[in-house]
């Protein structure tokens, strides 16, 4: 007997603000006529990337093709949220030619793929292929890096101290558990800075793994789709960082993450001016959302990421629907919630 021809699954990895929406935002955009079902999983109770995605003018963005698991981490709701909204995608008729996961920049892939054996799924979807998406200038930048002699010293003078950097550990995690590294905002790096780049990412990286260069996430859908790499047979071999070290628990104690209300902007280097203060001031890992600006129709959205602002209008503010502005902060733990939120209001 013939088995049935398993849905292909490819999960978008990587750290926050790398570009991962951006990257399936073009995808949808050039899909080539496939249906394509979407699951958009976000750090924290409010969901921005798949408002963003709704918006994207596509009719691969339908409001019924894109599912969104916010206040939480998808690599540890697995049995709660994930399960339940693949067998919903999967009770659909017709069925989706493939499905697109985005995980939130804090998840780690693996425990997301080894979901992917869970008898409900198991003979009816195979993971394609995991995509990681790289921020180049942020790894250029040494975002991701320890300084080792610092460290050093740090040891020497009281070896007790616990040095471990969460931020380093899950960017090594994410690229690890890559089939596809997208190196991401090539358009910001000179041809010397992509090969070094790509040369500190691949001393992470599992054999045979694919790399290429992007910018502004435009890369063909064949490129990002057809990998036929069968990842939840081979998420063994790309150990996460707490499993090499003989752990398994895995929690998100060291980051952070909130809402805070803005005000309507007078225009929008006025509100750009105020998130760079809140950038130069606090240690925020990544900033996003929505604001209204003074005689504008359309919505503001707010990317921050690092020391990098971008803001675009997108959609018109709906009937009914609030002009308000939230902007969802991330942090690590400890970031000051009050001084951040009063600056950002105003």
């Amino acid at each position: 007997m013939t088995e049935p021809v398993k849905i292909p699954a490819t999960v978008v990895t990587g750290f926050l603000g790398a570009g991962k929406t951006t990257l399936i935002r073009h995808l949808l955009q050039n899909a080539g006529g496939r249906r394509i079902a979407l699951i958009v999983n976000e750090f924290g109770d409010v969901g921005i990337d798949g408002d963003v995605l709704r918006a994207c003018g596509s009719d691969a963005c339908a409001e019924d093709d894109i599912v969104e698991l916010a206040n939480g981490c998808i690599c540890c709701t697995v049995a709660d949220d994930f399960i339940p909204t693949m067998e919903k995608i999967l009770a659909r008729s017709p069925a989706p030619d493939c499905i697109v996961i985005e995980t939130s920049g804090l998840a780690l892939p693996q425990p997301l793929v080894k979901a992917f054996r869970w008898p409900e799924i198991a003979t009816r979807v195979t993971v394609d292929g995991v995509v990681t998406v790289v921020d180049g200038p942020a790894v250029r930048d040494g975002r991701f890096a320890h300084d080792e002699e610092a460290l050093a010293a740090q040891r020497a003078a009281d070896p007790n101290v616990d040095h471990d950097d969460p931020i380093e550990e899950l960017f090594e995690d994410q690229v690890r558990s890559a089939d596809l590294l997208v190196l991401h905002k090539a358009d910001l790096m000179s041809e010397a800075e992509l090969l070094r780049v790509k040369a500190e990412v691949m001393s992470h990286a599992t054999a045979g793994v694919r790399v290429v260069a992007a910018s502004n996430g435009a890369l063909p859908a064949d490129v990002l789709l057809g990998l036929l790499s069968g990842v939840e047979d081979k998420i063994d071999g790309r150990p996460t960082t707490h499993e090499m070290e003989g752990e398994t628990q895995h929690d998100h104690d060291d980051f952070d993450s909130f809402v805070a209300d803005t005000p309507e902007a007078a225009d929008a280097a006025e509100l750009e001016a105020r998130v760079r203060k809140v950038l130069d001031a606090h240690d925020v890992l990544r900033l996003k959302g929505f604001v209204p600006v003074a005689g504008k129709a359309a919505r503001l959205v707010v990317q921050a990421v690092g020391s990098r602002i971008d803001t675009y209008f997108d959609r018109p503010w709906r009937d009914g629907e609030a002009r308000k502005g939230r902007l969802v902060v991330i942090g690590e733990k400890g970031i000051d919630r009050s001084a951040i939120g009063a600056a950002l209001g105003g």
